[in-house]
């Protein structure tokens, strides 16, 4: 009999999970699982248990929990060696859960349960962050700290990059980073308030905000770089390019990279997938093209996903 790992964060979302744990381990045996559950009981305790388990022991790990629960299980699944790595099946029961609608993974804890042992395994890129490892996004700047704690209503309202910058008008001083950013032969030095580097369709719970043509295994990352705004107009015209999606802005820098380099004379404080990350002076990022197996309804979908956007 096939054995799966099942590790849940019993806290996520709202507890959405509890009342269906004994439905969802009911899906997993039908499909034909042992099946060894394992709430988690700190911080990192994902991370350390899919780190270590033998080889020989799971042909399938599920977990179940916010994007910082996915990050856990994938960063120590990468910290294996690649020959002992299994798919991963994801039950997002967080608040954002970006990277799960990005690949059509059901909202619905049954579906989703369902998907992660009978659907298709999706060969995805992931993100290396110095030793560290990232599924979908990395982000320095403004906010970054609270960003996910944003109120849907706002997000909804204004998108979650123009909520952080409208919140920067209450302040006297927007902390800005001087960085040299290195990536394919070309080298960008000034000043920001904001950067990320992703590989999702969401963001903070935003559709496309990135702009279109975002590939999950095209081995490139998309990467947008805030410049510090010089007075009160530069930074409305900031926000309004946000909200509209003109990511040709003057006062940004968009482009697509495997490989990117941050320096600066400071350490600067990132967030991993919307987790703390350590402050750093400097930061190598690189694509791990289609180094993580996930589990997903249909990769043609996804596909098709990028497709429409080219159209439009």
């Amino acid at each position: 009999m096939k054995r799966l790992l099942f590790i849940y964060n019993p806290h996520a979302g709202k507890e959405l999970l509890k009342p269906k744990l004994s439905d969802v381990i009911d899906i997993f045996v039908k499909a034909g699982y042992e099946v060894v559950v394992y709430p988690t009981q700190a911080y990192r305790d994902a991370y350390k248990k899919v780190k270590k388990y033998k080889a020989e022991d799971y042909d399938l790990v599920v977990c179940s929990g916010g994007d910082g629960t996915l990050d856990e299980v994938v960063t120590g699944m990468m910290k294996r060696d690649p020959d002992t790595r299994t798919p991963i099946g994801y039950i997002p029961t967080g608040t954002t859960n970006d990277f799960a609608s990005s690949l059509h993974i059901p909202r619905k804890l049954l579906e989703a349960a369902d998907n992660a042992v009978n659907g298709t395994v999706f060969a995805c890129d992931v993100g290396k962050f110095n030793k560290g490892i990232f599924v979908y996004v990395a982000a320095f700047g403004l906010f970054t700290d609270v960003s996910y704690e944003t109120k849907q209503s706002m997000k909804n309202a204004l998108g979650h990059l123009a909520y952080v910058l409208e919140g920067a008008k209450r302040l006297f001083n927007i902390t800005s980073y001087k960085i040299k950013v290195t990536h394919d032969g070309e080298t960008i030095e000034d000043e920001f308030i904001y950067g990320m580097v992703t590989n999702s369709r969401s963001v903070g719970g935003v559709r496309n905000m990135i702009g279109d043509q975002v590939g999950f295994n095209d081995g490139l990352f998309e990467v947008t770089l805030i410049k510090t705004p010089k007075n009160p107009i530069e930074l409305q015209e900031i926000i309004t390019a946000l909200m509209t999606k003109q990511m040709d802005s003057p006062f940004m820098y968009t482009f697509k990279s495997g490989h990117i380099t941050f320096q600066s004379m400071e350490e600067i404080p990132w967030t991993l997938d919307g987790e703390y990350g350590g402050e750093h002076e400097e930061v190598v990022i690189e694509n791990l093209n289609k180094q993580l197996k996930i589990m997903v309804p249909d990769p043609e979908e996804i596909e098709n996903d990028l497709d429409e956007e080219s159209e439009e």
